[in-house]
């Protein structure tokens, strides 16, 4: 146990609070204590941050391996044991069916020492191409829409302490109050400053409280909406001439696109009426600059990729983008869901944000490797396609730090899949539903009990310090792929030091568009984290990107036109009611690590649908009431929250538990055809009284 208070990161959100901890001596493990120096939170913290070490107690993390036993149990082992076999499962699949039959699926959560490592594990050790990871789930529409538009993704081309000094904040789809409260401030303290913000939200949450207009569209209809208003900014003569000659491109294409989406059509569509629609124009354009933020909720869905891209060009076709205090930015979900996508655990993607397909960017990753590059598989499926192939293509499945059985589109099916499969070995805190099901199951140490580094949405670079000592019984995500990379014979190349491993991965990102070259262990610490792109040691970082130039090769940001379409699911007589999910403030994602924090679940118990009172009245239930809310592909139950807070043709289900209340029961895997983000966010049910 540490001697002293330890600074570290919260090992929840993407915001990655800057925390204290302190050891205790009554029996927990540790305690949190502020630490109002670090600049994203300023010592401010969520329940689910103060309550944190409650996941490290003994008697809710596991402490040693497991292992299927002849009768079917779950039952503990040595950690040879385990590993062996692993060993065993890994290589008898790779022997009898080809490389492609062995999975891996990471998750958001992971350090970037941890997604680097189990993407060279992959792609070295094992030889497949078929990796993938849960933060395909987060932000991957955004991603995708970032780099069509600007060449690089980011989550936040700028820091957060810009927000309260911009004119005007449009956020899109977004409950900062619950699932990043710290962050909330930024909001008050815009509006403080004379700023306005609009919340576009079908429900009225707490932090739709706080705007100045709220708009509640329809779900799956952000699209039509953010061309509804691009419409009325070229109709009114709000263009900016200027900056769309100097600095874009494709704005004759776009513009068509978006002339074809009237105020009154897009009424029709949305329901938001059109007095509305032009007074968040007038909001947004008389500001004299400007943002918009996404999250999950035009982003989680078959249309996100584009959907994103609108909002993109509202702010391109205003001057909102690439000038101080303006542009447009992706608030990031999981803890790295940032970083863990840069550095090889992604399906596509090799470290430092470099294409798979290329082939400088494999010569260059190879030679750190020390591999040929023609060794190096190519682009492999997307999450939900590696889930659904489970048992089938893919025979055998290595998990760290996920736990789909819960945070998986049609849940039901992908339990399924995982069922089926020859072999399934995962690697977690805790005895996630998922690792329930597997042959072998591997208790590794989290955030308080190693050191890493994340990458928050701001695109910070941050270094969680170890500090406490992990029980015994208990390894390192890193000393799991050290120790199998020796079984499997390859004895080098895989250390179990962190450090070590980042210097690795500053050099592979090194020239690329996630470049870390210059960032070090010691830089993090004295500076309070370090922005990428920073290419060498007497680099500053890069805390605001695109003011000269965009990373594209002209330097210019493009126009990309796009064209409102219907959900993969449309309403009918027989679904008549539109299912939306989300967070709520006690829980996180699957709830795997926080339904086991007794503070966290008597603030929130279990599962329920919201629903409006005239909903409510028309299928005949009361406020707790049990609700079944089926789709054509499952059915889920859970009492009823009676509220005026949500549109009348809508139900919201958090998705944060399993069993009978599980959302993801219901949801839909109809995915984007360019960043294959399935659609979460809208999915047509039917809600009746459960008895």
């Amino acid at each position: 146990m540490a001697s002293t208070e330890t600074s570290t990161h919260c090992p929840y959100c993407a915001l990655q609070c800057g925390m204290k901890l302190r050891p205790v001596t009554d029996g927990a493990v540790a305690e949190v204590v502020e630490r109002t120096d670090f600049p994203v939170n300023r010592g401010a913290l969520c329940g689910k941050g103060r309550t944190a070490p409650a996941v490290l107690a003994a008697g809710v993390r596991l402490t040693g391996p497991l292992v299927r036993d002849a009768g079917g149990e779950l039952a503990p082992a040595s950690w040879d044991e385990a590993l062996e076999r692993i060993t065993d499962g890994l290589r008898g699949t790779r022997a009898e069916h080809g490389a492609d039959a062995v999975g891996v699926f990471g998750g958001g959560g992971l350090t970037n020492e941890k997604a680097y490592a189990l993407g060279k594990f992959a792609r070295v050790v094992l030889g497949t191409s078929q990796i993938d990871y849960n933060g395909r789930f987060c932000m991957s529409s955004a991603a995708a829409a970032h780099q069509r538009a600007f060449g690089l993704d980011r989550g936040l081309p700028f820091p957060l302490e810009d927000i309260p000094r911009t004119g005007c904040v449009i956020l899109v789809g977004s409950n900062l109050a619950e699932t990043m409260p710290p962050a909330l401030r930024y909001l008050t303290e815009l509006k403080e400053n004379g700023g306005r913000l609009i919340v576009i939200d079908p429900r009225r949450t707490r932090t739709a409280e706080q705007a100045d207009l709220h708009l509640a569209p329809r779900p799956g209809t952000d699209l039509a909406l953010a061309l509804g208003m691009l419409h009325l900014v070229v109709a009114d003569g709000r263009v900016d001439e200027e900056f769309v000659a100097a600095r874009t491109s494709g704005w004759d294409e776009a513009r068509a696109g978006a002339m074809a989406h009237w105020p009154e059509l897009v009424e029709r569509l949305t329901g938001v009426p059109v007095p509305q629609l032009r007074e968040a124009v007038e909001m947004f354009c008389g500001a004299e600059s400007g943002m918009v933020l996404t999250a999950r909720g035009p982003e989680q869905q078959a249309k996100g990729t584009d959907t994103v891209g609108a909002w993109i060009n509202l702010c391109l076709a205003t001057g909102r983008a690439g000038r101080p205090l303006s542009g447009y930015g992706c608030l990031t979900g999981q803890g790295n869901g940032q970083g863990g996508r840069e550095h090889g655990q992604k399906a596509d993607q090799l470290p430092g944000y470099r294409k798979l397909t290329d082939p400088a960017a494999r010569r260059h990753v190879a030679g750190v490797w020390g591999v040929d590059p023609d060794s190096l598989p190519g682009p492999g499926r997307s999450a939900y396609e590696l889930l659904d192939a489970l048992g089938r293509d893919v025979r055998s499945l290595l998990v760290m730090g996920s736990n789909p059985v819960v945070s998986a589109p049609h849940a039901g099916h992908i339990e399924e899949r995982l069922r089926s499969l020859d072999f399934l070995a995962v690697a977690d805190v805790v005895l996630s539903e998922t690792a329930a099901l597997a042959d072998v199951v591997l208790p590794v140490t989290q955030w308080a009990e190693e050191t890493g580094t994340t990458t928050n949405l701001e695109g910070r670079v941050l270094l969680r310090q170890r500090a406490v000592t992990p029980p015994d019984g208990v390894r390192s995500d890193l000393e799991v792929l050290n120790a199998l990379a020796g079984l499997l014979g390859h004895g080098k190349g895989f250390p179990a030091d962190p450090e070590e491993v980042f210097d690795e991965l500053r050099r592979a990102s090194a020239g690329g568009p996630a470049d870390y070259a210059g960032i070090s262990y010691e830089r993090i610490a004295a500076e309070d984290g370090v922005f990428w792109p920073c290419p060498d040691e007497e680099h500053a970082g890069t805390p605001r990107l695109f003011l000269e130039r965009f990373a594209t090769d002209d330097g210019r940001a493009r126009f990309v036109p796009v064209t409102h379409r219907a959900a993969a699911e449309e309403t009918d007589a027989e679904y008549p009611v539109v299912l939306t999910t989300g967070r709520v403030v006690s829980q996180y994602q699957s709830g795997a690590q926080t339904r086991r924090v007794a503070e966290l679940n008597a603030a929130a118990p279990g599962p329920f649908v919201e629903l409006h009172p005239r909903l409510a009245e028309r299928i005949g239930v009361a406020e707790g009431e049990s609700v079944a809310v089926t789709s054509r592909r499952g059915r889920a139950v859970a009492p009823a929250r009676i509220t005026v807070a949500i549109r009348q043709d809508t139900v919201f289900m958090p998705f944060h538990w399993p069993g009978e209340g599980r959302a993801n029961s219901l949801t839909n895997p109809a995915l984007d055809p360019v960043s294959r983000m399935p659609e979460f966010k809208v999915c047509a049910v039917r809600v009746e009284a459960a008895g």
